[in-house]
């Protein structure tokens, strides 16, 4: 199974993927919530109406600015690929933070500061309970059955019946017929590259 890192598209596309995701999200998110909104709000017997306009009014906006936040949280996190040539968490959260910072800016310096501050944390956050969530998976996976191959089988009877080993069987050794061979795992981090071919 592989890390939600390896698992992404990568860097250059990451980014199209990322802001078309979010938008997806902020447009259902939005819908649910300002539909919801609209129906609270809205006169009795206009309750519907009211939430369907409260979707269209809302719904593309808050799903755009969870695009913009996308795009650009995912161009800051190609970016530190690009800088570090590592794919960690590390990533996240200074892309976060940059992300929170950036889109504070107009409203001047100490907003900005406090912005990207809290964009670390929270990025921190997510990132370690997905460090968790991935530990607490891993411990409940069973461990492998690892076979010695100069181990002798034991010797069993074949018998063509439910009665062959009471009256005669003869008994015959099985050769294991198994080759095992230990792989190395795919969550091993390996740098990533950026040629194509």
């Amino acid at each position: 199974m592989g890390t939600p890192e390896t698992s992404r598209e990568p860097c250059p596309d990451r980014i199209l993927d990322d802001v078309g995701g979010a938008f997806g999200m902020g447009a259902v998110g939005g819908s649910a919530f300002h539909f919801l909104k609209g129906l609270y709000n809205s006169p009795s017997g206009q309750r519907f109406i009211g939430g369907a306009e409260a979707v269209r009014m809302n719904a593309p906006r808050v799903g755009g600015s969870f695009a913009v936040w996308g795009g650009l949280f995912s161009t800051f996190d190609c970016a530190m690929v690009y800088a570090r040539q590592k794919e960690d968490p590390w990533n996240s959260i200074i892309s976060g933070a940059a992300t929170g910072g950036i889109l504070s800016m107009r409203q001047g310096l100490r907003p900005a500061v406090r912005s990207a501050a809290m964009g670390g944390v929270l990025l921190a956050m997510i990132e370690g309970a997905g460090i968790m969530l991935n530990k607490f998976m891993s411990a409940q996976q069973p461990m492998p059955i690892m076979i010695d191959e100069g181990a002798q089988m034991p010797e069993t009877s074949n018998s063509s019946g439910w009665f062959g080993g009471l009256f005669g069987g003869k008994e015959e050794e099985v050769k294991p017929s198994v080759h095992t061979e230990v792989l190395e795992s795919f969550d091993t981090p390996i740098p990533p590259t950026f040629e194509f071919n």
